[in-house]
């Protein structure tokens, strides 16, 4: 039982990890997907779409851990960032397009937050052979009898009467990352809501990065907020079903 459970940790850490990876890479192709604008430093790219998708779908820790990585990726040289800003490595952080890209990990955790079910409905993880949660931490285990007044049993949930572990089950009343529980849907306007807020985000960063480099709060919102307006609403028009339909899936899986 024990090589079961262990096995079965070892594929959800494998699971993880690999989502994680995916989705840096997933940000780095949106990133090569790019129209230069006139009178703008900032490309148009599908960059905060997938950074959107990534958080929403990983969650709120596993989606910044993906964000951290692709820009752990870019600092170090690897062309993961917009090929169209001739900037490389460290020094496209701290350029006028850097704010956006140091907010991706913030922007990605309030995705995923806000589309965490257990937030609000505070589920709690079942009660498995009438343990209380100290005693099954304690590794306690029930008194076994002849087995003929175990309902567990005799429903055939576990012939051995000992309890197994489910991830997918142990939903925290408040986790940031939860699997979700087969046929739990993740509500569109929550889901809006989190997509929103973090284009915001992500503006903000640019927003505060720009003013900076140009000493004007209106003449970074002219360059890096006004011409991208439209195209992040219709941006959210596309992610919020995408994520109301894909997330019980993958988060399933985490």
């Amino acid at each position: 039982m024990e090589q079961v459970v262990v096995g079965s940790r070892s594929s959800v850490v494998g699971y993880r990890v690999g989502a994680v990876v995916l989705g840096a890479v997933l940000v780095a192709v949106a990133a090569q997907i790019s129209v230069p604008l006139p009178g703008t430093p900032v490309p148009m790219t599908l960059q905060p779409m997938a950074v959107l998708l990534v958080g929403g779908l990983l969650g709120a820790r596993f989606g910044a851990l993906s964000l951290i990585l692709y820009l752990a990726m870019g600092a170090a040289g690897l062309p993961v960032f917009t090929p169209t800003v001739p900037l490389f490595g460290i020094a496209r952080l701290l350029g006028p397009t850097g704010g956006y890209l140091l907010a991706y990990p913030i922007a990605a955790y309030a995705v995923g937050w806000f589309s965490d079910p257990a937030r609000k409905r505070g589920v709690q993880e079942p009660q498995v052979s009438g343990l209380s949660d100290p005693a099954r931490k304690r590794g306690v285990q029930e008194p076994q009898g002849s087995g003929l007044s175990d309902p567990a049993r005799k429903r055939g949930e576990n012939p051995s009467g000992a309890w197994v572990p489910n991830h997918k089950q142990e939903v925290g009343r408040g986790s940031v990352n939860p699997g979700l529980a087969p046929g739990v849907r993740t509500p569109w306007v929550q889901t809006g809501v989190g997509a929103f807020t973090g284009l915001v985000l992500i503006h903000l960063g640019g927003l505060a990065q720009l003013a900076i480099i140009t000493g004007s709060i209106a003449g970074a919102a002219q360059l890096a907020t006004w011409p991208f307006l439209l195209g992040d609403l219709l941006k959210i028009a596309v992610l919020v079903p995408v994520l109301t339909q894909l997330t019980p899936t993958i988060r399933a899986r985490l």
